[in-house]
Formats: structure tokens, sequence, C-alpha cells
């Protein structure tokens, strides 16, 4: 998978845990001011990349995580 696919694909699973539109997001959408940073919906993303990506992230590590681009990133190193 490359990094288009990878991002495209971080950007679908954000948009289903986060109840919005794939469209309205992008790699710069940040966590907490554009999205709300529930870390209930944290946990259901880090669950949801497990399970379609098989990668194993740290919630720390995933929370930690200021945009979409930093979450891709943290993904990218798991793969």
């Amino acid at each position: 998978m490359d990094r288009k696919e990878l991002e495209a694909q971080v950007i679908k699973l954000v948009a289903i845990s986060y109840k919005k539109n794939e469209s309205d997001l992008s790699v710069d959408t940040s966590f907490k001011e554009d999205l709300g940073g529930a870390s209930v919906q944290m946990v259901a993303l880090v669950a949801e990349i497990e399970n379609e990506l098989d990668a194993c992230l740290m919630l720390a590590d995933a929370s930690a995580c200021a945009t979409i681009k930093d979450l891709v990133d943290l993904v990218e190193e798991e793969l």
C-alpha cells in the first residue's frame, strides 16, 4: 500500500469513527480543533485501524497525534 492509499484509508476510518463525511477531511484535519477529539472516538478509531490495516497502535501514541497526517505517519511506521 502506498502513502496515498494509506492516507485515503485512514481518512475513511476517521470519517467512520467521528461520524464525518470523508470529503470534509484531509491529512491536515486536526483531531482537537476540527473533530472535537473525544477519547471514546479515538478508541474506536484505533480499533478500526488495527482491524482494517493490521497495524498495532498504542492508544496513547494515537491520542498524541495532532492531525490525520500525524496518525498516518504513526500507522505507516507500524506497517
